[in-house]
């Protein structure tokens, strides 16, 4: 009798924090539609999207900061992530358990970093040497925002890498092995694929941080809001935008900001909705 019980507890128990979990993010989606809405229905919705000058209380367009968050955080993607997938695979597979044992505690200790001190980083070394190198008036550019961002996202995509491929079953390996495969092809087309849905998910949630990122993109990205043209131009995001006027904002300026946020939510959902497509499409093959 007293199993059941506990069993009944921890039953309403978990659904109850599931149940938590769910109203939070319908809470937080509600709060910004109605705060944001406003502002869309008076920009209009596609000129919102569309416009590339924002100067408010005047002109509503988010267009740039769209661009310089997609730009920014998939090239932080490209740099980052097969960095952090090669580190996961050496940390996994390749390394001595002493050496794996000294190198682990050292990217956990990346993920505990402050975003600030991304930013001092880029700000006080990576800026400067863009400016150098491309001998241009000034380092704080798209380039340093994808530097920096590359960097602030190995910790989360290599821990959650290397732990889908530590969960790979042995049989997998040991089969390809037995098969006379090398262990370069065992890794690349027997171990990775398996543990694709997993390192799928590290890297979903390394661009959910990119484009969630803040503090360090103000320090290193120019916040200048007008189209970039190239890596090397002043851009400002769809967080540093929200960051830096809301303080003052008011009106549908601050409806507006709102309507920002609502574009980012609506951008990790797309993310989580193309990572549940991916994993069912590897179910179903």
């Amino acid at each position: 009798m007293r199993t059941d019980y506990l069993g009944t507890f921890f039953k309403y128990l978990f659904f109850l924090s599931a149940f938590i979990g769910v109203l939070s993010v319908a809470t937080i989606g509600y709060f910004l539609f109605y705060e944001g809405i406003p502002a869309i229905k008076h920009a209009g919705l596609i000129e919102f999207l569309s416009g590339r000058e924002w100067l408010p209380p005047a002109l509503y367009g988010i267009a740039s900061m769209i661009v310089a968050s997609l730009v920014s955080s998939l090239g932080a993607v490209i740099i980052g992530v097969p960095i952090a997938i090669l580190c996961a695979v050496f940390l996994a597979e390749i390394a001595p358990k002493w050496l794996a044992n000294l190198v682990r505690p050292a990217i956990e200790l990346l993920a505990g970093i402050p975003s600030v001190v991304y930013g001092f980083f880029g700000l006080v070394i990576i800026v400067p040497a863009i400016q150098t190198l491309f001998n241009i008036p000034a380092g704080s550019t798209l380039l340093a925002a994808i530097i920096v961002l590359s960097v602030m996202i190995l910790p989360t995509v290599i821990t959650i890498a290397e732990t889908s491929i530590r969960a790979v079953p042995s049989t997998y390996k040991e089969g390809a092995l037995a098969l006379g495969a090398s262990q370069v092809y065992t890794i690349f087309k027997v171990i990775l694929p398996a543990a694709r849905s997993g390192i799928l998910a590290g890297i979903v949630l390394g661009v959910a941080r990119a484009v969630g990122e803040t503090m360090a993109i103000i320090m290193v990205m120019g916040n200048a809001p007008a189209m970039p043209n190239s890596l090397l131009e002043s851009a400002r995001s769809l967080t540093a935008n929200i960051a830096l006027e809301m303080s003052y904002a008011t009106g549908m300026h601050a409806s507006s900001l709102y309507a920002t946020g609502i574009v980012l939510l609506i951008f990790v959902m797309l993310l989580n909705a193309c990572l549940l497509y991916l994993n069912r499409q590897r179910a179903y093959s």
